[in-house]
């Protein structure tokens, strides 16, 4: 390994391992721990905390607690925690992205790339909170005054992904601290380790005790559906998959929380035949390989103009077999391996049920015989309408060709699933991509481009995509409520 061998080390020795609840590192109740796995290796790297329920309920309790407090600090205060954060993120990038190839499994380069989009949100919201406004007018009708406020919804929990650790968990606590709300942050079991650094550095970076709390658990529901049915908690955030938000929502809805949900995604990649094919390969890569397939917005079915797949498949296959496989601190390796065994299994067996039904295996798809979570970069030609890959959601290194004739044609086949986060459409036509765009049933459209994230900008989807919006302006109104004061003169 050419990332020196003690930074890892390091990396593990400096992350606190407990729970953060009320200002203060602790065990869990009970004393029990879970391990965090390296999935390039399938070895434990360490262990951490196993929050109990008794956990879960105190760290909402001091959310509580801190909530009018916090809400009393001024949007300029919290707006300063924001920046300190955004710059110890900055000094800390090196051994923060070790941590999290350790964890995730992703090359390091794109550990970086993920700290410096967290950055990027953390930043964002910083500004975003001396911008909080409402609005002040006479009433219509005389004799008085109307004034609309804005104020923080109150205690959030908020549930973060495996695959983004650090990005997904600025993009969430980030405006929270912004709009004056506390919260109770529950990492994913397979990459605690990343919001456990981040959680020290909101502390140092001046975030008072009891606003942002962390409990980690391999128990996941059995946690926070307690907190839920507490009713302690104004607001709930998830990432995650669809089956799971869908659960999260019904326990909210008997509290009538508040919600966000990032959900699942099954993207469509639409190459027209007059599209500018090079620039089409690297959107495709971009948005397929990054984190190795494992992220909700990557594209998840292909379709090609029929009088362009056989170059295009040809081009891609010979970039996808161009990738380094390795542990993602070694020198040089460009894919690391997939999260589990269980998400190793699944992409096989989506593999394996196409092939069966008729898709042509143009380079790649198998699982990769050595230790570790690894699948082979993988590209499927003339993939037949009945696989299970082109209806649910693949998150690996693997690309299903479907070949299409007609616009309307392809419009249909874009829009038959029951998910709706992103699409994207490249072609030089400006009337067709702007057509298409529109008639796409999805939260975000990526034109001639293939990444949509952008701190400034609204994320998320439609349809069983989930609800609401991270990012740009209308992150921040996800944790605030209008307050109308009706005045009389």
């Amino acid at each position: 390994m050419t990332v020196a061998m003690h930074n890892d080390v390091e990396a593990l020795a400096a992350v606190p391992k407990e729970l953060l609840i009320g200002g203060e590192w602790r065990p869990a109740a009970d004393g029990s721990s879970f391990d965090v796995v390296d999935p390039a290796t399938g070895e434990a790297l360490c262990q951490v905390a196993d929050a109990s329920v008794a956990d879960g309920l105190a760290a909402i309790d001091a959310a509580v607690a801190a909530q009018a407090s916090f809400a009393a600090t001024t949007p300029r205060q919290r707006a300063q925690m924001l920046r300190r954060t955004w710059e110890l993120l900055g000094e800390r990038k090196e051994e923060l992205a070790v941590l999290m190839t350790l964890e995730a499994g992703k090359p390091v380069d794109e550990s970086r790339m993920e700290i410096e989009l967290a950055r990027e949100f953390v930043l964002h919201f910083a500004e975003e909170a001396v911008r909080i406004s409402g609005n002040y007018q006479e009433n219509p009708n005389g004799g008085g005054r109307m004034l609309v406020t804005r104020q923080p919804v109150g205690p959030t929990i908020l549930i973060t992904p495996w695959n983004f650790p650090m990005s997904m968990g600025c993009r969430k606590v980030a405006p929270a601290i912004a709009a004056g709300c506390t919260v109770v942050v529950k990492p994913a079991k397979e990459t605690p380790l990343t919001m456990l650094a981040l959680a020290e550095i909101f502390r140092e970076a001046g975030v008072p005790a009891g606003a942002v709390n962390v409990v980690t658990t391999s128990s996941s529901s059995a946690v926070i559906e307690p907190m839920i049915a507490s009713g302690k908690a104004r607001k709930l955030s998830f990432t995650g998959s669809t089956g799971v938000g869908k659960k999260l929502m019904v326990q909210a809805a008997e509290q009538v929380m508040k919600t966000s949900m990032e959900l699942g995604g099954n993207a469509p990649f639409i190459v027209f035949e007059d599209a500018d094919l090079e620039n089409a390969l690297n959107g495709l890569m971009l948005t397929k390989m990054r984190n190795a397939g494992e992220t909700c917005t990557a594209a998840n079915r292909v379709f090609v103009h029929s009088s362009r797949i056989d170059d295009f498949s040809a081009r891609l296959a010979e970039r996808m077999a161009g990738f380094t496989m390795g542990h993602g601190l070694d020198d040089g390796v460009t894919l690391g391996p997939l999260i589990n065994a269980r998400q190793q299994q699944s992409v096989d067996s989506l593999v394996q049920d196409a092939v069966e039904k008729g898709a042509e295996v143009v380079v790649g798809g198998h699982k990769v015989d050595r230790p570790g979570f690894f699948f082979e970069p993988t590209v499927l030609k003339n993939v037949p309408a009945g696989a299970r890959i082109l209806k649910e959601e693949i998150f690996g290194p693997v690309a299903p060709l479907v070949p299409f004739d007609t616009e309307d044609e392809v419009v249909g086949l874009a829009n038959d699933t029951e998910y709706g986060l992103v699409s994207y459409i490249f072609t030089e036509n400006l009337r067709r991509a702007i057509r298409v765009a529109e008639a796409m049933e999805s939260g975000m459209v990526g034109l001639n481009q293939g990444s949509v994230s952008n701190a400034a900008a609204p994320f998320g989807g439609t349809k069983h995509s989930g609800l609401g919006r991270e990012g740009g302006p209308q992150g921040i109104d996800e944790f605030l409520e209008t307050k109308f004061i009706a005045m009389q003169l």
